[in-house]
């Protein structure tokens, strides 16, 4: 928690920004309404604690001012001079609560955890609300600390214009993240560009950022208004940023911090507004202790970091990303009975997901594509999450039959072993198996299912 202390005695400002220091809580302090005005719009604060009288204005006033700044955060008023008046003028003008002086320390902190938990909670709805009403179906947070802490990070930064460093592995849900952003961002009915810097050719980065003047370089037959303009007003989403190459780092760092862009083979330079999503799965840290990164831009990006936990540290609530997924095709393909059985779940929470979320929605589109009756079992799974070899059955059962036993454990086995041999003849089909066979895929599961060897010892 970051709290901005406007309060003009000295002493007290310092002993209360001190105490909060060992409380976990950063405090800023200034001395005037000025100061803390100036410092409100950029300093990325969770909550203001301002006295009511200040020399040059009443903390009333900031109030007002930092609303009409647009910065939407809580804020806790202290007053020697209590009255009916100035409570109702202090809520009036968006304070969260107010104090009399003199306060103990300790109540003070206290009162201003208790508002940061409540704006917290409330940002933490406003934003699920907002996610449901603009795109229902799309995104999913996972019901952890990770997940209720990432929603209210989102939360804050969404209402803001700073430049902010989505982290993650592949597959995590960067890009979907930033457009969520966006979409909740002021700048969300103007453009949203998504750019990979890893796919783009050395030569041609300058020009796809940038644009280029007529005759800058061979083939350039005509000018072109490169991504900045192509954004202005709106979210340029800078993805895979690691694999930008050093000098475009450099003109990257000056077009972000001037605002300013010059095409490639041009004068004259172009005022931009554009607000900065950078991704990455790289590790910029280490890449700018090797060298490989500039520190410069870095730092520049850094601004608001957003990591993204990899799927196999969620699987506690694996299951309700499942039904997440499952619900989306439930949906859109009138699969109402969609659902998978325990054996293919119970398999899927054991595989380590290194594609994460993305692996995960493209292993279920297959499994939907492939399953019967509407029921997703083991054999839609992929063998890189079953265990089997692929083209092979995931049970073999070639041995001579055994003797003995009643007439219908023997015809249970010999018609489990046709089966498993046509499988195998159909290099793993169990579609082409049970055209061959005669049967409809449900039919060979069941069967399958009723001849092995545990049903027939229950």
């Amino acid at each position: 928690m970051r709290v901005l202390v406007v309060e003009d005695e000295v002493s007290f400002r310092q002993v209360l920004i001190e105490q909060m220091g060992k409380d976990g809580i950063e405090g800023v302090g200034v001395g005037t309404a000025g100061e803390a005005l100036a410092l409100l719009p950029d300093g990325g604060f969770d909550i203001l604690l301002t006295d009511l009288r200040l020399p040059d204005r009443e903390g009333i006033e900031i109030l007002r001012e930092m609303r009409e700044q647009g910065v939407e955060i809580p804020a806790l008023l202290m007053t020697a001079y209590a009255s009916v008046s100035t409570a109702v003028g202090a809520l009036q003008a968006g304070a969260a609560d107010y104090i009399i002086k003199p306060a103990r320390v300790p109540d003070l902190i206290r009162r201003l955890r208790q508002i940061h938990e409540l704006d917290q909670l409330k940002r933490e709805n406003q934003l699920l609300r907002k996610i449901i009403q603009q795109e229902p179906g799309r995104y999913w947070f996972p019901d952890t600390s990770d997940g209720h802490q990432i929603k209210q990070m989102l939360g804050k930064v969404s209402r803001t214009d700073l430049t902010v460093l989505i982290t993650g592995e592949s597959g995590t849900g960067k890009g979907m993240t930033a457009r969520l952003i966006h979409s909740l961002s002021s700048r969300a009915d103007k453009p949203f560009i998504p750019v990979n810097c890893g796919a783009i050719p050395e030569t041609l980065v300058e020009s796809e950022l940038f644009g280029h003047v007529k005759g800058a370089f061979t083939g350039a037959e005509k000018a072109k208004d490169g991504l900045f303009v192509g954004a202005n007003g709106g979210t340029l989403f800078l993805d895979e940023i690691g694999e930008l190459p050093l000098p475009m780092q450099v003109k990257l760092l000056h077009a972000i911090e001037e605002k300013t862009v010059r095409p490639l083979g041009g004068n004259a330079s172009r005022k931009t507004d554009v607000r900065i999503i950078a991704a990455t799965n790289r590790n910029l840290e280490q890449m700018v202790s090797e060298g490989s990164f500039r520190m410069d831009l870095y730092y520049r990006l850094n601004i608001f970091e957003v990591g993204l936990p990899p799927l196999r540290q969620q699987m506690s609530v694996f299951p309700t990303a499942v039904e997440f997924i499952l619900m989306r095709y439930r949906a859109n393909h009138q699969m109402e009975s969609l659902r998978i059985d325990p054996e293919a779940e119970a398999l899927m929470r054991a595989y380590s997901w290194p594609g994460n979320l993305r692996e995960l929605e493209n292993v279920l589109e297959r499994a939907v594509l492939l399953c019967e009756d509407n029921l997703i079992t083991r054999w839609d799974l992929p063998a890189s999450i079953t265990g089997a070899s692929p083209g092979m059955p995931v049970m073999a059962d070639s041995g001579p039959l055994e003797a003995g036993g009643s007439l219908k454990d023997q015809v249970a086995a010999f018609e489990r072993k046709l089966i498993l041999n046509a499988i195998q003849a159909a290099g793993g089909d169990r579609r082409v198996a049970a055209r061959n066979l005669g049967l409809g895929l449900s039919t060979l599961y069941r069967k399958l299912e009723e001849t092995s060897p545990a049903s027939n010892d229950e």
